[in-house]
């Protein structure tokens, strides 16, 4: 049924230069659309796969990555119907967009929450992340110069507070049309580090000679049965968090041109793309554990030590801090919008809200400031720094943006959007399925949530915040 909603959707007075809703021609391809889709999909969150697979074991682990790919595939597809409206053929231009067009109100209201909430956390993310690759470097050029037996510390909060700084000057980039190299820059890196953390882990496993890991995963004795327990449920939301690119599917799929119809392209690219990341995310994640078998490290990188081969792990922290700026304004900038658009209905007289002024700058291009904008996104990106200084446990956090946005934002409100939009009868078998699959998923985003939540109390037991690790 699927196949036939969109595949023969009437173009409406399209012209050589426009599409049928007046917008400039779209020129997406398959092509280019699984290049959105993987450059969304692979990020920091591959880091954490040879970790996951540690908790679950060979057989587990390889299971619910094969597992969350087929679930994130077929809600994708599913979600890719909602693009137009079948009777009037109208676009959504943006997942929100969609759900309140299908859903109503109140569905776009908690949609809009959740979005919010994973916006926050991610960056969040990748604030602690940073911190993580930056420090790496220091110890790495510390241990290179002074030798390997040397006590070599540093700490992280003076690279978050550097981040933040960092991030604060992006952050005045006025809307996300204007942040198109630095996605650009960003998706290059991604693929630079996670190559180089593939590259090295089958060059470990060459050097052990053998594949470490086991069936089931770290087990009971090593750690207890509780923190086994709490581990491989944070460990799925590890997994989801690196799956997630749901809440972009449909700005992705607002790029392709037409005929044929968006649906059959955005089908074809999500298989292609969605395919082609399980592949890399098993090869990271497999190799990985195969290399460090149950001590296999939260973040694949450090694993490697900080000083075999030193210049080639620097050169993969760089990338992550690189590619870590440009995602942190990625995923910030939907809310830097979202906040001022909302103050901006709220008072739209307000001068401090609303007025720009042109501020020159000696041989370069004049920039427009907003008193209102520079204010609220410096604040934000403080308390975010703040926070993450707090809490610097990147796996717990992976795990939990996981838990969050997997159910909600890849399974629940696609699978409703596709159920009201296609009128399935209730309690038929179609329905029945698809509820099926979204309850069982809920329950896996709430037994991630719960681990997630239960390492961060496990990990600020023992953290000292602001002092400096060996």
């Amino acid at each position: 049924m699927m196949n036939q909603v969109f595949d023969d959707m009437p173009i409406n007075f399209p012209s050589k230069f426009f599409d049928d809703d007046g917008r400039p021609k779209r020129t997406g391809d398959v092509w280019t659309t699984s290049a959105h889709i993987i450059t969304a999909v692979i990020g920091s969150g591959v880091l954490s796969l040879p970790w996951a697979v540690a908790q679950l074991g060979w057989v587990a682990g390889v299971t619910v990555l094969f597992m969350f790919s087929f679930i994130t595939y077929y809600t994708s597809v599913l979600l890719a119907t909602c693009y137009r409206d079948p009777d009037s053929g109208k676009r959504n231009y943006t997942y929100m967009e969609a759900v309140k067009s299908i859903l109503g109100g109140f569905q776009f209201k908690l949609c809009g929450a959740v979005q919010q909430v994973n916006l926050v956390g991610a960056a969040i993310g990748y604030t602690i992340a940073s911190a993580i690759s930056m420090k790496a470097i220091e110890r790495s050029n510390c241990y290179h110069k002074k030798g390997h037996d040397s006590r070599c510390g540093a700490s992280s909060d003076p690279y978050m507070i550097a981040f933040g700084v960092m991030q604060i000057i992006f952050s005045q980039i006025p809307d996300f049309d204007e942040m198109w190299w630095l996605s650009g820059v960003a998706a290059v890196m991604s693929f630079t580090y996670s190559t180089i953390g593939l590259g090295l882990g089958i060059a470990k496993v060459a050097e052990n000679r053998k594949i470490k890991g086991s069936l089931t995963g770290i087990s009971v004795g090593t750690i207890t049965k509780t923190q086994k327990t709490w581990r491989v449920f944070q460990a799925l939301g590890s997994i989801a968090f690196a799956y997630a690119y749901s809440i972009v599917l449909i700005e992705i799929q607002d790029t392709i041109k037409s005929p044929p119809s968006e649906y059959k392209t955005m089908k074809k690219a999500t298989f292609i793309s969605i395919a082609a990341s399980t592949v890399f995310f098993m090869l990271c994640a497999c190799s990985g554990y195969a290399a460090f078998g149950d001590t296999s490290p939260g973040n694949l990188l450090t694993g490697f030590g900080f000083y075999n081969p030193y210049w080639l792990l620097n050169i993969a922290n760089v990338a992550i801090v690189i590619h870590l700026v440009g995602a942190y304004q990625v995923y910030c900038q939907p809310l830097f919008a979202f906040v001022e658009k909302s103050a901006h209905n709220q008072f739209p007289d307000c001068k401090f809200i609303n007025i720009e002024l042109t501020v020159p700058i000696p041989g370069l291009k004049a920039i427009k400031l907003n008193l209102f904008r520079l204010i609220w996104r410096t604040t934000f990106v403080i308390i975010i720094t703040l926070i993450s200084m707090l809490m610097p446990f990147f796996n717990d956090v992976v795990g939990l943006l996981g838990a969050i946005g997997f159910w909600p934002l890849t399974v629940y409100f696609p699978v409703e959007m596709y159920i009201r939009q296609n009128k399935i009868e209730k309690w038929s078998a179609k329905w029945i399925v698809l509820q099926s699959l979204s309850g069982a998923c809920f329950v896996i985003s709430l037994a991630a949530a719960v681990g997630s939540v239960a390492g961060v109390v496990s990990d600020l037991q023992v953290y000292k915040p602001f002092k400096t690790s060996y």
